[in-house]
C-alpha cells in the first residue's frame, strides 16, 4: 500500500461533559460503540474507535469529560483527557450550543496548539439561526482554529461534512490497524459498558456514578454466549437500590443489557449478573487499579 495517498492519524475528542462526544464519535463511525445516556460523566474511559476507508484510517480517541476532579477516578479520567491530546494528530473540540465556553484549561490548550483543530459546535437542533451563526463567530474569534462546523449529532446533519473536514487534517501513512478492526478495546471492556448504560437509563441521583462494572466471564459455545458481570457499588445502601424489591429493579436492568448485547453480538447470550460491595472505590488506588483507571 502506497504511503503517499492513504491517511491515517489520531483523533481526540475533547470536550465538557455531555456535550455529545460520544454521540458524534458514533455518528461518524457509523455504528454505536461508546455508550450514551443524558447523565454528564457517560464516559469514564479513553474508548478507541477505528474509522476506515479505501485511503484513510482515522483512530478516534473518545475522552471523558472535561471536568474539576472531586475524587480519584476523575483525576485518573483527566490524566486519559491529557494523554489523549499529547497523543493526537488532530483535535476535534465539541461544544454544545447552550455552553458559555470551553473548560479554562482545555481552552487554553486549544488556544495554543500547533496541531490542527476542528471546533464542533453540536446540538445545534437545540437553538435558532441567530444563536448559531454567533456562536460559531465568536469560537472562531476565541480560538482561531483549522475549521469550524456546526452539527446535530442525533439528527446526522453535518456529519458527512466535519467526517471529511478531519479526514483532510489527516497525515499520510499507513494504517495503524487491520481495516476490519474497530477498536483495540476487548469485547469484555464493551460488554461492561453496555450494562453500565442501562444503569444510567434506569437509576438516579448518585446510583451511576458510584458503580463500576466488570465482565468475569466471556465463553462462547455452539448455543450462545455465557457471560458473567459483576457491578460494584461504594456502599451497601446502593447494592439495595441496585438490585431492588424481590431483584426486579436488577432483573430489569440485565435484561435490557442482554437484549442490548445479543444484536451486538449476533447471538443469543446468557447474561449473570452480581451486584458486590467495595466501599469508597473510586477513592482507592488499589481497586482504581483493577478497574483500569491507573
Amino acid at each position: 500500500m502506497s504511503t503517499e495517498k492513504h491517511k491515517s492519524g489520531w483523533v481526540s475528542v475533547v470536550g465538557s461533559p455531555n456535550v455529545g462526544k460520544s454521540t458524534l464519535v458514533n455518528a461518524l463511525m457509523g455504528e454505536k460503540l461508546s455508550i450514551v445516556s443524558n447523565k454528564p460523566q457517560t464516559t469514564r474511559h479513553r474508548i478507541t474507535a477505528i474509522c476506515n476507508g479505501d485511503d484513510f484510517q482515522m483512530v478516534f480517541s473518545d475522552t471523558p469529560g472535561v471536568l474539576r476532579p472531586t475524587y480519584k477516578m476523575q483525576e485518573a479520567m483527566m490524566k486519559r483527557v491529557g494523554e489523549a491530546l499529547e497523543d493526537a494528530d488532530v483535535i476535534m473540540a465539541v461544544i454544545d450550543i447552550s455552553e458559555k465556553y470551553f473548560p479554562q484549561e482545555l481552552f487554553q490548550k486549544l488556544k495554543h496548539t500547533k496541531l490542527p483543530t476542528i471546533v464542533v459546535l453540536n446540538k445545534i437542533d437545540l437553538g435558532d439561526q441567530e444563536t448559531t451563526a454567533r456562536k460559531l463567530e465568536l469560537l472562531k474569534e476565541q480560538i482561531n482554529p483549522t475549521a469550524i462546523i456546526a452539527t446535530s449529532a442525533l439528527h446526522n446533519f453535518n456529519i458527512r461534512e466535519l467526517k471529511e473536514l478531519l479526514i483532510k487534517q489527516l497525515p499520510e501513512g499507513e494504517p495503524y490497524y487491520p481495516k476490519d478492526q474497530i477498536s483495540d478495546l476487548p469485547e469484555k471492556f464493551f460488554v461492561a459498558e453496555i450494562l453500565r448504560e442501562k444503569i444510567l437509563m434506569y437509576y438516579q441521583q448518585e446510583i451511576p456514578y458510584s458503580v463500576e462494572v466488570v465482565t468475569t466471564d466471556f465463553v462462547e459455545t455452539e448455543k450462545l454466549i455465557r457471560i458473567r458481570c459483576e457491578i460494584f457499588v461504594n456502599r451497601h445502601t446502593q447494592k439495595a437500590i441496585i438490585i431492588g424489591k424481590a431483584g426486579a429493579a436488577l432483573k430489569r436492568t440485565a435484561t435490557a443489557a442482554r437484549h442490548d448485547l445479543e444484536k451486538w453480538l449476533a447471538a443469543k447470550v446468557f447474561l449473570e449478573v452480581d451486584v458486590k460491595v467495595k466501599k469508597d472505590w473510586r477513592d482507592n488506588d488499589m481497586h482504581l487499579k483493577n478497574f483500569g483507571y491507573l
